[in-house]
C-alpha cells in the first residue's frame, strides 16, 4: 500500500476524527431483534442500516462529544478473565438489547470452544459512540484488539492505517474471501486486502401492516411508488385535516434517512456520487427523488415523519415503512398484527443498497493478539455463528454456505419475512462514496433530506447546498486516496 499523504500524520488523523465525531449531530437509533436497552449504535430508529440495539421504543438522543481523556475512552468490561497460559484479547461491540445479548452469547461460545484465548467482550454504545471512543483510545494507546465498525466509519480508520489486512490470518485458517457473500466481503476489500470483515449486514426492506392491507382490499405490497400513492387513500385515516394513520412512515434524519433515500435516488437513475468520486446528489434524478419524498408528506399528505418510525409502525400508526432487515425480529415481536416484508418499491428502475457493520483488527495490537483476534472474527462470522446471529436478530448470514444450509432453508420456511432480504441481496449494489467515504457524509445528507420532508424546502435548493458541503468535506479524503493509489 502506498504511504499516506504526508500532510496527514496519524496523530492529526486521530485528532481530526475525534473532532469530527464530537461535532457530528447524529440521531441514535434502535434496531434488530426484540426488546432491549440502549440503541445499537446508540440509535433509536430501526430504519438505519444494521443498527445494534434491540428496542424500538428508545427516545432519540445525540451522541456525546468525543472523549478527551484515556479514562473517558474506557468501556465497561463484560467478562473475560484469563488463566495462566491463556491469551486475553479485547473486542468492542455496539449492540445493546436483545442483539447485545446475542453478541455476548457468541463471545461466550467462543470462549467455551477453545482454551487458548479469552475474549473480553466490551459494549461501547452506538456505532458513532464506538467510533469516537476508538479514536480516543487509539490516541491514548489503549485501543482494543478488534472492534466492530459500521459502514460509514471503518474507512476512516483504514485511511489512517489503523487496521491491518486479515489476508495472512485468513490464509492460515484456510478461510477464503470467496467463502463470504461477495458483495459483503468486497466492500471491506482494498487493493486485494481485506480490512473489514462482514458481521452484521443488512438491506433496507419495505414493511407493511397485513391487517391494514387486507381491510383495504390489498393482498400484496406495492411494487412501485406509484402503486403506493394510488393505494394511499385506502390506507390512511384522518381526523379532519389531521393524519392519524399514515400510508407511509417517512424516514427522517433520526432514522438514517440518508441510507434509505440512497436507493430511491438510484431508482430515478441517479447517484449521490459517481465511481470517480464526483458528487452528483444535486443532479435531476436526486432532485426527483427528493420531490417524491416531499410530495408524500406535503402534496399528497399521506406520509408522516415521526421521531421513531418503528415505534409508530408497530403501534399501528402507519401502514408501511422502509427499515432495516436488522429490525425484523423486533418488529415481528412487538407488532400486534401480522407483518409483511417486500422488496423496496421501484420507480424508473429497482434500487437497493446494503448496510450494517463488520469487524476490523487494530494495527496497534501485537501480532500475536492480531492473530487471536482473527480467530474470534472467524468464529463469529463462521457458518454456525452467522446462522445463530441471523435467526436471532434478522441480520443476513454473511457466509455463502450458511445461506445455502438446511438450517436456514427450514428457518425461511417457517419465517418467510427473513428470506426477503436474502432474495433482494442479489439486486443490491455498493453504497455511494458520498455517504460512506466522506466524514459525516451520512449526517450531511440526512440533514438535507430533513429540510425537504420536515421543513418543506425545495429539493433543488437543498441538494445544491448538500453537494457543496460534500465536495468541501471530501477534498481531504480525495487527497489521501490519491496518495494511496486508490
Amino acid at each position: 500500500m502506498s504511504t499516506l499523504d504526508p500532510r496527514l500524520s496519524r496523530r492529526r488523523f486521530l485528532v481530526g476524527l475525534g473532532a469530527a465525531v464530537g461535532l457530528a449531530s447524529v440521531g441514535l437509533l434502535v434496531q434488530a431483534c426484540g426488546g432491549g436497552a440502549a440503541p445499537s449504535g446508540g440509535s433509536t430508529s430501526a430504519a438505519q442500516p444494521a443498527s445494534q440495539s434491540g428496542q424500538a421504543a428508545q427516545p432519540t438522543a445525540a451522541p456525546t462529544s468525543a472523549p478527551t481523556s484515556a479514562a473517558a475512552a474506557q468501556p465497561t468490561a463484560q467478562g473475560g478473565s484469563a488463566k495462566a497460559g491463556q491469551l486475553k484479547i479485547s473486542y468492542w461491540g455496539s449492540f445493546s438489547g436483545d442483539n447485545g445479548k446475542a453478541e455476548q452469547e457468541l463471545a461466550n461460545r467462543f470462549n467455551k470452544s477453545q482454551d487458548k484465548i479469552v475474549l473480553d467482550y466490551q459494549f461501547q454504545g452506538s456505532y458513532e459512540q464506538t467510533a469516537q471512543k476508538l479514536s480516543a483510545a487509539l490516541a491514548a494507546k489503549q485501543a482494543p484488539d478488534v472492534s466492530l465498525l459500521s459502514d460509514v466509519w471503518w474507512q476512516k480508520f483504514w485511511l489512517g492505517k489503523l487496521l491491518v489486512p486479515a489476508n495472512p490470518f485468513m490464509a492460515e485458517a484456510n478461510v477464503k474471501p470467496s467463502d463470504y457473500v461477495d458483495s459483503f466481503i468486497n466492500e471491506g476489500t482494498r487493493s486485494g486486502n481485506v480490512y473489514w470483515i462482514p458481521f452484521a449486514r443488512s438491506t433496507p426492506l419495505f414493511y407493511y401492516n397485513k391487517d391494514m392491507f387486507a381491510k383495504a382490499g390489498l393482498d400484496s405490497a406495492p411494487e412501485t411508488w406509484d402503486d403506493l400513492i394510488s393505494w394511499s387513500d385506502k390506507l390512511v385515516k384522518r381526523d379532519g385535516d389531521k393524519l392519524t394513520v399514515a400510508a407511509f412512515e417517512s424516514p427522517n434524519d433520526a432514522s438514517y434517512v440518508a441510507w434509505v433515500f440512497q436507493p430511491v435516488v438510484w431508482q430515478y437513475g441517479g447517484r449521490y456520487s459517481d465511481d470517480q468520486y464526483n458528487i452528483t446528489i444535486d443532479q435531476p434524478p436526486a432532485i426527483e427523488a427528493g420531490q417524491l419524498f416531499s410530495d408524500l408528506v406535503w402534496k399528497y399528505k399521506v406520509a408522516s415523519t415521526p421521531k421513531d418510525i418503528v415505534v409508530d409502525f408497530t403501534n399501528g400508526l402507519g401502514a408501511t415503512m422502509m427499515a432495516s432487515t436488522a429490525s425484523l425480529a423486533t418488529i415481528e415481536k412487538t407488532s400486534k398484527f401480522p407483518v409483511g416484508t417486500a422488496f423496496l418499491p421501484k420507480k424508473k428502475q429497482f434500487g437497493c443498497c446494503t448496510g450494517g457493520s463488520g469487524m476490523g483488527i487494530l494495527a496497534t495490537s501485537s501480532q500475536e493478539k492480531q492473530a487471536a483476534g482473527f480467530q474470534w472474527i472467524n468464529f463469529a462470522t463462521g457458518d454456525d455463528s452467522t446462522i445463530y446471529w441471523s435467526q436471532t436478530t434478522g441480520y443476513m448470514p454473511v457466509r455463502k454456505k450458511a445461506i445455502e444450509s438446511d438450517q436456514m432453508a427450514q428457518f425461511y420456511k417457517q419465517h418467510p419475512n427473513f428470506q426477503t432480504a436474502v432474495k433482494q441481496l442479489e439486486k443490491t449494489q455498493p453504497q455511494d462514496w458520498a455517504r460512506v467515504g466522506i466524514p459525516n457524509g451520512d449526517q450531511i445528507i440526512g440533514k438535507g433530506i430533513d429540510r425537504i420532508i420536515v421543513s418543506k424546502e425545495e429539493p433543488a435548493t437543498v441538494l445544491k447546498d448538500v453537494a457543496a458541503t460534500l465536495r468541501k468535506e471530501g477534498e481531504p479524503v480525495l487527497r489521501q486516496l490519491k496518495a494511496m493509489g486508490q
